[in-house]
């Protein structure tokens, strides 16, 4: 408390005891003890009042005893059931949790977990998750930390099935971590595809690869047989070799997509007769072959950059191809061998261009410039407009993400160079218009379409006003590192300008193969009468299993311009599913198959060198189950680990001390019945 403030509270003691002799004593010969309590009764009164203006601080000291913390974190993967060390485990865990040693000196929490933490009891422990991402686990247990020292012990066999690679993980000064080996450490003899590499799209009459890693734990020489199969049909076969020193081999092949369809593969390697764990021997997987061959004509009457552009862009997809041709060797003969024709800064020789792809209903896409013909443009199409000068104008891009025609990500289109096209103003005369991209003038966003897709009857038409958009991919690649991103949004324009088929109200997207215990994502856009994305829809996903006749139901999400569903856990097998908006009544449906491959199942060991790497990055030593003393007493030797005495200092104003306003209070009632009681009032 500072010297002012105590001299205020004597300056407020003697001015209430001044007013009290004044008051009571001062003229008064009759000093009876009512005069002595009423005297004492009004001074507290009128000090409390004095105190509580001056309000002064009070600092308080409040001491806390902080134990430092041990987090034990279990692996509750399936592989530790698998691997049958489950009882060990909890055995060892509630060691831990139960040393009297160990309770009085730290703080003990207990957490289980698979792709994710979450705190756990012994009596519920189960080893049931079906995938595993230790490096994630432990950036958790980092986040649940606090100013004290703690100890981190991490119960797991090591394999990590997905995630950052947890062997390299380091952690903060503040906290340690412990591996406990989980799973047998000695060398079994084994044979294993441990990777398999396969797209799950392939193109109608292509060559689709295969590359399949193989791996051998032993020490004497073996030979397997290594072998695709679709049915039971031999697609290809291999000898392998193994020794101790050559015990891996990388086999790549391709077959041949003859037909599309959805079709099933097994990929295996024969089991020694040593073997225990088999269930890695083999691997199933599953090809969609589709028939996404498209030809598109790019017809001009001008050299531009952007012309070469657009054959690369769209020919980055093999099953594409693009053919530049000048407009004086236009035949509409070959207007057949084309699914697309983009008009590139159209012109008067451009006229028969027009009338043929309004006879053979065939999509186009517009793209004007600085030399293109407005006038003739204006004529020969009824769609838009631009009443335009001489000058040219720069326009840059704003990305609509209200677009629903078809998903394509923002690639930072605000930050492309600008196109440049004629000045004028431009008029919109179908009302099916739906923009992918608005323009901004000169600095001052508009809702004027840059970009736009719109439908005439049975077929598709785009516009793009502006030319130089090979200035886009060269940002995009500067930006992304490389020209993927943007191929894939004008693959995307043209795999939509292209389709031919009949729009639906209700469309989705489902892989056609699952591999067991991935995640099953399935999205869906609904559309009202004018084709607009209908948020409110209420869709349906309802799912059969073909086998067991089992169905699953549950309520779709709208997220994004579209509805999304995340499923965990299904059995392999093969699935019908049916997607339903309740108000309308329309549905779509479609199938997939869940193939049997449990990931947890893989391993025939702890991975002993991936936890010592993660004890020798963190200055610790490996422990085993086998050994829970030792654990034990090297943590409560450990000089890291002692019990803190914090001090905290809390400052309080002596205003917010109620007791004080209840003295007052009782102290100035008194004083009242007390003279009521006198005859005084």
């Amino acid at each position: 408390m500072s010297l002012t403030t105590v001299l205020l509270i004597s300056l407020a003691a003697l001015v209430a005891l001044g007013f009290v002799i004044f008051k009571y004593f001062v003229g008064t010969k009759k000093r009876t003890r009512s005069i002595y309590f009423l005297a004492a009764s009004r001074f507290v009164s009128i000090f409390v009042l004095l105190l509580l203006l001056i309000n002064p601080k009070i600092k308080q000291q409040q001491f806390e005893v902080v134990k430092p913390q041990l987090l034990i974190a279990i692996d509750q993967s399936a592989s530790i059931d698998y691997l049958e060390k489950g009882d060990s485990v909890r055995l060892f865990a509630d060691y831990l949790i139960n040393n009297p040693k160990l309770r009085e000196q730290f703080s003990i929490q207990t957490y289980g977990f698979g792709k994710e933490l979450s705190p756990i009891d012994l009596d519920s422990l189960a080893f049931n998750k079906q995938q595993t991402n230790i490096s994630k686990v432990l950036n958790s247990l980092e986040k649940l930390n606090s100013s004290s020292q703690t100890a981190i012990v991490l119960l797991s066999d090591g394999n990590q099935t997905v995630g950052e690679d947890f062997q390299y993980f380091t952690s903060k000064e503040t906290s340690e971590i412990f591996p406990v080996v989980v799973g047998d450490t000695t060398s079994q003899t084994d044979l294993s595809i441990s990777n398999l590499n396969v797209n799950k799209y392939a193109f109608l009459n292509n060559k689709f690869p295969i590359e399949a890693i193989l791996n051998y734990s032993g020490n004497t020489q073996v030979q397997s047989k290594f072998e695709i199969k679709s049915g039971n049909s031999v697609l290809f076969t291999k000898t392998i070799d193994f020794n101790s020193e050559n015990n891996s081999e990388i086999i790549t092949t391709t077959l041949t997509a003859n037909k599309t369809g959805t079709y099933l593969y097994e990929a295996l390697i024969t089991p020694l007769t040593s073997e225990k764990n088999t269930t890695n021997n083999n691997r199933k997987f599953g090809i969609e072959v589709i028939d996404e061959r498209t030809s598109v004509l790019i017809l001009t009457s001008v050299s531009h950059p952007d012309l070469g552009m657009l054959k690369k862009s769209i020919e980055s997809n093999e099953q594409r191809l693009a053919k530049i041709e000048d407009i004086q060797d236009y035949n509409k003969k070959e207007l057949n061998d084309f699914q697309l024709v983009i008009i590139y800064q159209p012109n008067n020789q451009f006229k028969s261009v027009f009338k043929d792809i309004a006879t053979e209903k065939l999509s186009s896409f517009i793209i004007t410039g600085t030399q293109t013909n407005w006038d003739f443009l204006n004529s020969v199409q009824q769609n838009f407009s631009k009443a335009h000068t001489a000058q040219t104008q720069e326009i840059f891009s704003i990305y609509n993400e209200n677009y629903s025609e078809f998903q394509f990500e923002n690639l930072g289109f605000s930050e492309f160079p600008p196109l440049d096209d004629a000045f004028g103003s431009l008029k919109f005369k179908n009302e099916s218009f739906n923009p992918m991209l608005f323009q901004e003038l000169e600095g001052i966003p508009t809702k004027i379409p840059l970009l736009a897709t719109f439908r005439n009857n049975s077929s598709k038409q785009a516009v793009l006003f502006g030319e130089n958009i090979w200035k886009w991919r060269a940002e995009s690649y500067m930006n992304k590192g490389s020209f993927d991103q943007f191929d894939t949004f004008i693959g995307k324009l043209v795999q939509y300008l292209s389709a031919t088929q009949k729009r639906d109200r209700l469309t989705f997207e489902a892989e056609a193969f699952y591999l067991e215990n991935e995640e099953i994502n399935i999205s869906a856009q609904y559309f009202d009468q004018n084709y607009q994305f209908n948020p409110d829809g209420q869709l349906v996903l309802r799912i059969s299993n073909l086998s067991s006749n089992e169905v699953l139901e549950m309520q779709m999400s709208p997220d994004n311009n579209q509805f999304k569903v995340q499923i965990e856990s299904m059995k392999p097998g093969d699935y019908s599913f049916e997607i339903k908006e309740q108000s309308s009544g329309i549905s779509g449906s479609g199938t997939f198959s869940i193939l049997k491959f449990n990931v947890e199942q893989q391993f025939s060991g702890a991975n002993l060198a991936k936890l010592h790497s993660l004890a020798k990055n963190n200055q610790e030593g490996v422990y085993f189950l086998n050994n829970p003393k030792d654990m034990v007493t090297g943590l409560i030797a450990d000089n890291r680990y002692v019990t803190i005495q914090k001090n905290h200092q809390k400052t309080l104003y002596l205003i917010s001390w109620k007791f004080l306003l209840a003295l007052l209070v009782l102290n100035l009632s008194t004083e009242w019945f007390t003279r009521k009681y006198f005859g005084l009032i």
